[in-house]
């Protein structure tokens, strides 16, 4: 059964920025806060943390189903996703309204400026986690990736509990706008709860509860920690530690850690242990480490074993071609 994967359907607008924004104000000015600066390089990628996922999973092999809103300006995305294994037929399309848009502008010690049009997600909701169901038969899991409505994810949350459906939450820094109690009601019974080192803290904060509090009430606790690799933690166990694949040239560290939960989901949905799951998702973060945008790495089953064997072991590649029952 496929998995469905919640949240933003964006369009990515990239523009490089060849020197270093200002981390202090002008000084005696500090009122002024706009910022003026001749950038070097403009690209549209197609993004979204959800369909970025949903991508990565379709060239594992997967059967991801994306789930969000998107504007009349989709018809060429829906295309290619469809083209890369993604069921595209959850996705409620608005006409007369734009896909939500993003700017991002990255410098060259990688500080980034962010803008965000949510475009058609102002317009109306994701479909129903029960209509998904209905029309696909069934879910193995649902993935709820990160919204510019933070009151979305926990629709999702809720609809799952009521379906008995299982679930992951990605929790990004909009935790930290969420009310004690929504972002408290966001994470029991997550069978995984991801995050990024940054949010680690703000999670703490936004809930109140101490890491053993959070670990009692999910399955898992994944957190990125970019070339340092993944930790994952579990109530009653120690921490472990997967290392990121070294030695990577890096062209675009967009869309990294959405391959990397691209990867860790493929597995977890398929049963295998989650320190091997995290190694498939650490060699798909490299690829898509060493590709423009977040949609742009290709699956060559060949290198993908590789590096597995490389970084970690016979046995590690041997686990994770058997969950590659097809990869384009």
């Amino acid at each position: 059964m496929p998995i469905a994967v919640t949240g933003v359907i964006a369009m990515d607008h990239l523009i490089t920025f060849p020197g270093r924004f200002p981390v202090r104000p002008v000084t005696g000015r500090p009122h002024i806060a706009s910022l003026t600066f001749l950038a070097e390089r403009l690209e549209t990628r197609r993004g979204g943390t959800a369909a970025n996922i949903a991508y990565g999973l379709g060239r594992l092999g997967q059967d991801p189903v994306l789930v969000g809103v998107a504007g009349s300006d989709f018809a060429d995305y829906q295309v290619w996703l469809k083209q890369h294994g993604v069921d595209t037929d959850s996705v409620r399309v608005v006409p007369g309204e734009p896909t939500a848009h993003q700017v991002c502008t990255t410098d060259i010690d990688g500080r980034r400026i962010s803008t965000f049009r949510p475009g058609a997600t102002r317009s109306v909701r994701a479909r129903p986690l029960r209509s998904v169901v209905e029309r696909t038969g069934g879910i193995d899991l649902v993935m709820i990736a990160p919204g510019d409505d933070p009151a979305a994810m926990l629709r999702h949350v809720e609809e799952c509990r009521a379906l008995g459906l299982p679930f992951a939450v990605h929790v990004t820094r909009q935790i930290s706008g969420m009310s004690r109690r929504d972002a408290k009601s966001l994470l029991p019974g997550a069978r995984c709860l991801f995050t990024g080192e940054g949010e680690s803290e703000l999670l703490r904060e936004a809930t109140g509860w101490t890491a053993v509090q959070l670990l009692d009430r999910v399955g898992a606790w994944v957190t990125a920690l970019g070339p340092a690799g993944v930790r994952i933690e579990r109530a009653g166990h120690r921490p472990s530690l997967v290392p990121a694949i070294g030695s990577v040239t890096v062209a675009d560290p967009a869309g990294a850690g959405d391959a990397l939960r691209a990867g860790l989901l493929a597995g977890v949905a398929r049963g295998i242990p989650l320190e091997r799951a995290a190694q498939l998702g650490c060699v798909v973060a490299s690829f898509a480490l060493e590709s423009p945008g977040s949609q742009e790495y290709p699956m060559d089953v060949r290198v993908l074993l590789n590096r597995a064997r490389g970084a970690y072991g016979h046995t590690a590649a041997a686990a994770i071609r058997r969950l590659l029952t097809y990869a384009a």
